[in-house]
């Protein structure tokens, strides 16, 4: 059936954030006393919350988990996303598509908090296509792999869960999404998708062209 709502995750999606955000955080973890490698760092970091790892990140550095280090955080991830970030490949083509397949029925559903969410959208241009429909984890009472950020979408646009597809590109995510009852599509253009195993993932799509292509 034609799906009536196209759900977009924004990290590792429709930008290519995950490997800035990651490094920054890769670096400030070190410098508090956690030798982390990048590829540790990105399996155990990506899909969540800093926030949310508070716990694990006390317990490898030894140190207290204060507000004041995840401003420093953010501070240096918003300034490297600034300079660094790009599009991922195909977005542009992916978002057009969905527009039109759905009849303007989209929404940016992301596990991020709303100023990057936004920053990023603005600086790769898709900014205005999201406009109004971006939806934050961060707002929510519960963020990814809960579903409260798909359903407040969903809710928004007015459509069924069974009429939605969600594109996720992460474990957390893909969880969100079949949570709220999604058809849930997920994008691995660096691997092999076993970031999904064990997922009842519908499809696996390797490059945002290919959704472009599936949807038209």
């Amino acid at each position: 059936m034609p799906f009536q709502a196209v759900l977009f995750d924004c990290d590792g999606v429709l930008v290519d954030s995950e490997p800035i955000t990651n490094g920054v955080l890769r670096d400030l973890l070190e410098e508090r006393g956690w030798p982390i490698s990048q590829d540790e760092c990105a399996r155990l970091f990506i899909g969540h919350t800093v926030r949310e790892m508070r716990g694990l990140i006390e317990h490898h550095t030894g140190k207290p988990f204060s507000e004041t280090w995840l401003q420093s955080f953010y501070e240096r991830r918003n300034a490297a996303l600034e300079q660094h970030l790009v599009v991922m490949e195909g977005a542009h083509d992916a978002v057009v598509a969905a527009r039109a397949h759905t009849q303007d029925a989209i929404a940016c559903a992301s596990g991020a908090d709303r100023f990057k969410v936004e920053m990023q959208l603005r600086k790769v241009g898709l900014f205005q296509h999201f406009e109004g429909r971006i939806f934050s984890g961060h707002e929510m009472p519960r963020s990814k792999p809960a579903p409260d950020v798909y359903l407040a979408a969903m809710a928004h646009l007015g459509v069924a869960a069974d009429r939605c597809l969600v594109i996720e590109d992460t474990a957390p995510g893909a969880t969100a999404g079949l949570a709220a009852g999604a058809t849930v599509w997920g994008l691995c253009p660096h691997g092999d998708g076993r970031a999904f195993t064990g997922l009842p993932v519908h499809r696996l799509i390797r490059h945002m062209g290919d959704l472009a292509q599936a949807l038209a």
